[in-house]
């Protein structure tokens, strides 16, 4: 603990010399309590001007109730007061100045007051991390630490949530299937697509993520975890107005040589937004240009009749990332009731990595008997385009509204990789012809969808809604491998490990929800969803054909009841499904190596979960939440098999048993000092696996839990800081057993040019803690994995705003295409 102060010290000691000293201004102070006099924390506070009512500066009341504005200018200003549950309070103007330099002010008494959340509007800056009652907000905008990153590592470091980075899967509390949104439009990407995508999406251009566990009926069925919703960034009455980012940095590697590559990244981007009476139009566009690096290592025991054969593998994987994403909508506002959009979104990426395995084959004395070493060489181009149109009819303008959305989707890519393996002895001598093959794979996925949404407002503020949607998705995939012959240097079709897979599914839903009050506290939202789903699987090469039909239904239920003027509970329960990965499948085999590959499960089923969740909220901002879910038929992404005779180890979706999983997440803020605020978050779960591994009974039982802690530090008006750190214990990722992981964060903000411009500098895990390890014992399978990425770098960003920045946003909505994006799949 010595240690930690001791670099918080140094940190802002070594800022304050940097940026110069903070000149001598006066302060506002000042107690907050309810009207019988019991002081109120936690409360927002602001320092507003006088003369038109713009806030100068935000604070926290402490747990005694006190407030204080520091290095506050000459002027005349005025505190207002604002907590759920309480009526907005204002003081009475006062004047700072060089006779007045020190305010004290009397007591603000807050009166009760009942009022939605929604009607409480908080102009201070929120933390990085906020618990709102049916959600987890990530506040991604404006943050330091964030700065700079990709979407995954800031995603990485939200409350509850987890990377496995060894098989690119995100985990909620313990439990994988999370369905990932981007501004309410689910991807339709697999969870190894979802993976690489987050990594090349620059947290810059995001202005929040929400993480919600338990889903209404109004979203789509799937996704057994939850949902996460990644919002980027948009503008705010009428004008022009826009967002120039620019960021460049560096990371560092240790090569398998033992040297040190330097990782050069660089990020821009634009974003735009014009809004008149009848016109709304907005567009951004974005640059991605980076360096990065992975290395793996890889040991197993393979026994056979007897024997055993170990198997000791190090791979080294430079990677190069050019990415260009972009988006335009236009909303069109005919009349006071009715409003027409489209919107037109994409991004055209390619991904390159020129890697190298080195094997080593030893026998049971431990003796090397080969040294196979695999020259690799991976390209993935991959492009979307999408596009929506969008109607909403506003039938009196008290709530009632009818909306329609109808979307066209489409994904290309051609996944290239070559394999170059040479046989050598312990002596380096070679032992057999150079094995060369490359495999090409073209896939195109096209999705329709329409969706439609009625709100009908009731008595007492309650309201029915009812929706339809249906859509259709065409996968073509065609995995195409050649061997080159050594003799007449000509590549040769190899049909044994050749597929052509085709998937066509359709699937049409509906919904009912009701949301009101039983009573005169109760609040309650109950709805009801029906999806039937009709999917054919063909692998044309292996002339497998799977269809299935099926209809589920899923209902899901929220109760809310205010305790007293600070505690609400709330209860809530919903069913969900998580149907396969499009590509997971898609019965072909992606080689790593002549020794170890993965392949896809055309016979996968889907999985179905039941969830329920109690949550206690305090004051808005200490949240308990104790969970239960049961996954019968869960997908494990990642079975492992081998084929001994041929020292093979691959691995395989399956579909396994049960998993139980409870967890209990507590989240809540502390106000250190008036200059620091932290947030935490502690995460805890067990989890209990039962299922069958080739016939026998396979039961794990594990406590796990993940901490986060983000420390925001204000220097001056313009200067200011973070610290930020997590912590995942051992955990159990279907039969991998993986060990802790861990890393913190530290960055810099300084704002320039009159507040329009902000420079940010962090640097990420500087001493490379981040890494995976685990390990796999079950039956005759055993080895162990270790993976690091280039985590380690320093980024620095320059962003400046300009024009008009209280321009409306555009709509946020939710269009046709939000659950199928999310299963496109990738070979990665």
């Amino acid at each position: 603990m010595k240690r930690t102060f001791l670099f918080l010290t140094l940190l802002m000691t070594s800022l304050t010399a940097t940026f110069g000293q903070v000149l001598t201004r006066g302060t506002v102070s000042g107690l907050v309590a309810t009207s019988a006099g019991k002081p109120l924390e936690f409360t927002t506070m602001m320092l507003l001007k006088a003369t038109d009512s713009t806030m100068a500066k935000g604070s926290i009341s402490d747990a005694a109730g006190k407030f204080a504005f520091e290095n506050v200018g000459a002027g005349r200003y005025m505190v207002v007061a604002q907590q759920i549950g309480y009526r907005k309070t204002y003081s009475a103007p006062f004047v700072v100045d060089e006779a007045h330099p020190a305010i004290e002010l009397p007591a603000l008494a807050m009166p009760d007051e009942s009022k939605n959340l929604s009607e409480v509007n908080v102009v201070a800056k929120k933390p990085f991390i906020e618990q709102q009652v049916d959600r987890t907000v990530v506040n991604v905008e404006n943050s330091i630490v964030a700065s700079g990153n990709t979407a995954l590592e800031v995603l990485e470091k939200a409350p509850g949530v987890t990377i496995d980075r060894q098989n690119d899967q995100i985990q909620l509390k313990g439990k994988s299937g999370v369905i990932v949104y981007i501004d309410g439009k689910q991807t339709y990407l697999s969870q190894q697509e979802v993976s690489n995508l987050l990594k090349n999406t620059p947290s810059d251009n995001i202005a929040t993520i929400e993480i919600i566990t338990n889903p209404g009926s109004k979203y789509d069925a799937a996704g057994n975890s939850g949902i996460i919703n990644i919002k980027m960034k948009k503008n705010k009455n009428f004008g022009t107005n826009g967002t120039f980012t620019l960021g460049t940095g560096y990371g560092w590697f240790n090569n398998l040589s033992g040297g040190r590559d330097d990782l050069p990244k660089f990020n821009t981007s634009l974003n735009l937004n014009h809004r008149d009476s009848k016109v709304n139009l907005f567009g951004n566009y974005s640059y991605v240009n980076r360096e990065s690096a992975q290395s793996n290592e890889i040991n197993r025991v393979i026994p056979f009749n007897g024997t055993k054969t170990y198997f000791e593998q190090k791979s080294y994987r430079p990677n190069h990332f050019v990415g260009h994403s972009y988006k335009a909508g236009l909303d069109y506002f005919i009349s006071q009731k009715s409003t027409v959009g489209v919107l037109v979104n994409g991004f055209s990426n390619n991904w390159e990595s020129d890697g190298l395995n080195n094997t080593l084959i030893l026998d049971e004395n431990r003796q090397v008997v080969s040294r196979p070493t695999t020259q690799t060489y991976f390209k993935n181009p991959l492009t979307n385009w999408t596009g929506n149109l969008n109607y909403k009819y506003d039938f009196d303008g008290k709530g009632r509204e009818w909306t329609a959305d109808a979307d066209y989707v489409r994904y290309t890519g051609t996944n290239l990789s070559n394999l170059s393996t040479t046989y050598l002895n312990n002596e380096n001598v070679v032992t057999q012809p150079r094995q060369d093959v490359r495999n090409t794979m073209p896939s195109t996925i096209n999705i329709m969808a329409f969706k439609t949404d009625y709100v009908h407002p009731l008595k007492n503020g309650s309201k029915l809604e009812a929706g339809l949607k249906s859509s259709f998705v065409n996968a073509d995939n065609n995995t195409i491998f050649d061997t080159l012959q050594q003799e007449s240097r000509q590549w040769l079709f190899d049909a044994s490990r050749s597929n052509h897979f085709k998937y066509d599914e359709n699937i049409n839903a509906a919904y009912v929800n009701f949301a009101g009050k039983l009573g005169k506290k109760l609040k309650v939202q109950a709805g009801l969803r029906a999806e039937h789903t009709r999917s054919v699987g063909n692998s044309i090469t292996l002339s497998q054909r799977v269809e299935r039909s099926y209809l589920n239904v899923f209902p899901t239920l929220f109760l809310s009841q205010p305790l007293d003027s600070t505690n609400v509970l709330n209860l809530s329960f919903s069913r969900r499904i998580d149907r396969p990965d499009y590509q997971n499948l898609n019965p072909f085999v992606y080689y790593l190596d002549p020794y170890t590959y993965q392949q896809g499960n055309p016979f996968l089923r889907p999985q179905y979960t039941n969830s329920i969740e109690l949550t206690h909220v305090y004051k808005d901002a200490f949240t308990t939440t104790l969970g239960f879910s049961r996954t019968t038929d869960f997908i494990n992404r990642e079975t492992p098999r081998q084929i001994p005779e041929r020292n093979i180890t691959y691995v395989t979706p399956e579909n396994l048993g049960y998993m139980d999983n409870i967890n209990l997440n507590v989240s809540f803020p502390v106000m250190v000092a008036k200059w620091w605020r932290m947030q935490n978050n502690v995460s805890g779960y067990y989890q209990h696996y039962q299922t069958f591994y080739s016939g026998v009974p396979y039961e794990v039982k594990l406590l796990a839990y993940n901490l986060y802690t983000s420390n925001n530090f204000t220097l001056s008006k313009t200067l200011s800081a973070e610290l930020s750190g997590w912590y995942n214990s051992a955990s159990q990722y279907g039969f991998y057993q993986a060990q802790p992981m861990g890393g913190f964060t530290v960055g810099v903000q300084k704002k320039v040019l009159d507040g329009k411009g902000s420079l940010k500098l962090n640097i990420n895990d500087p001493f490379w803690l981040n890494q995976f390890r685990g390990r796999a014992v079950v039956q005759d399978i055993n080895f162990y994995v270790g993976s690091r990425w280039e985590s380690r770098r320093i980024m620095l960003n320059f962003t400046y705003r300009f024009g008009n920045q209280n321009v409306k946003a555009a709509r946020q909505r939710s269009s046709a295409t939000s659950a199928e994006q999310g299963r496109v799949g990738g070979n990665n």
